[in-house]
């Protein structure tokens, strides 16, 4: 277990944030949930049909006796459920399809993190991405002055710790956009007490190559620069130049950087994609996320391939942002 994933734990021991799991029928959910019930870091709100939870837990011979189970469609809440959610609608809905659209898990899951009855929600082992982060766009919303949720991974390798976004949410961004997901990832990696040293990734370090998809890099990390201008960002960079401080003396003499980067913007989600699988696959290290961020609740997206653990980290994950926007940190 890395040192990092053990001060998670240790800062959220007795803290017993609400996570929602929409998808109490997994089993992978279902075991993972309650091993997160014998923690103090996370209290898990199991969504699902009773009987369904009940016929698997046996199944698999699982305790569930203390687990909090809801079912969408009759909870004793669904009322003031629907009516909030017409409410935030702005009159897109009508109550009796607001009823209908509740009976979905991850509908109904976000409205528990919307009014306060969750802190955070984690889906994705049974759904896709865009069944996921819709509910999560049109209710929870991004927070003021961010207009897109984007996707990160925290990789780790024994003590080794980088970020990499965005990986998971948008195909192209321009030089703003770009700029916006540095600047998000870094005050995300804050949040999880890592100080972010951010390199924008491209082909080409500091105009060694001139084109329509460097410059896009180049001017994103200069407006990064001026929104976070307390935080080490820079770019345009290729990987080794960002990486490994004798290439960056070679490359990028002047630049604070200086081949210490741990938290790597990719210039498109292909790049993003490939490259964290590059880490996982290739170089041994562990992939936590997508951690969704930009959102005003944390919200986050499991891989339909995941593990039982895999699952129970990226609670902790999610408890994690929980506390950090409470604490006004995100």
């Amino acid at each position: 277990m890395s040192q990092f994933l053990d001060e998670l734990k240790a800062n959220l021991d007795g803290k017993n944030v609400r996570v929602v799991f929409p998808e109490g029928i997994d089993l992978r959910i279902l075991t993972a949930a309650i091993e997160l019930n014998k923690t103090s870091y996370v209290h898990p709100i199991v969504l699902g049909n009773e009987n369904e939870i009940i016929e698997l837990a046996e199944k698999e011979s699982l305790d569930i006796e203390n687990l909090e189970i809801i079912n969408p469609v009759d909870c004793k809440d669904k009322e003031e459920l629907v009516d909030a959610f017409v409410e935030r609608r702005n009159g897109k809905v009508t109550k009796e399809q607001a009823e209908e659209i509740l009976n979905d898990v991850n509908y109904f899951g976000t409205m528990l993190v919307y009014t306060n009855k969750a802190d955070g929600l984690v889906s994705g082992a049974m759904h896709s991405t865009p069944n996921t982060v819709r509910p999560a766009l049109q209710i929870i919303k991004t927070k003021p002055g961010v207009s897109r949720t984007s996707g990160i991974f925290f990789m780790l390798r024994e003590d080794e710790l980088y970020v990499m976004g965005d990986c998971a949410i948008n195909p192209v961004l321009n030089a703003e956009e770009l700029a916006e997901v540095a600047v998000e990832t870094a005050k995300t990696a804050q949040s999880f007490n890592v100080d972010p040293v951010v390199a924008l990734l491209s082909f080409s370090t500091h105009g060694s190559a001139k084109t329509e998809e460097t410059e896009r890099v180049r001017t994103a990390a200069q407006y990064a620069k001026d929104k976070l201008p307390e935080v080490p960002i820079d770019g345009e960079f290729q990987f080794d130049a960002a990486f490994v401080p004798s290439v960056a003396e070679k490359k990028a003499p002047d630049s604070e950087i200086k081949g210490n980067a741990n938290v790597f913007i990719f210039p498109t989600l292909e790049a993003g994609n490939i490259g964290y699988k590059i880490a996982q696959r290739l170089g041994g290290f562990e992939a936590y996320g997508p951690i969704l961020q930009g959102l005003n609740q944390p919200v986050n997206d499991l891989s339909r391939g995941c593990t039982t653990d895999e699952v129970f980290n990226l609670a902790l994950f999610t408890a994690t942002q929980a506390l950090a926007i409470k604490n006004g940190n995100e």
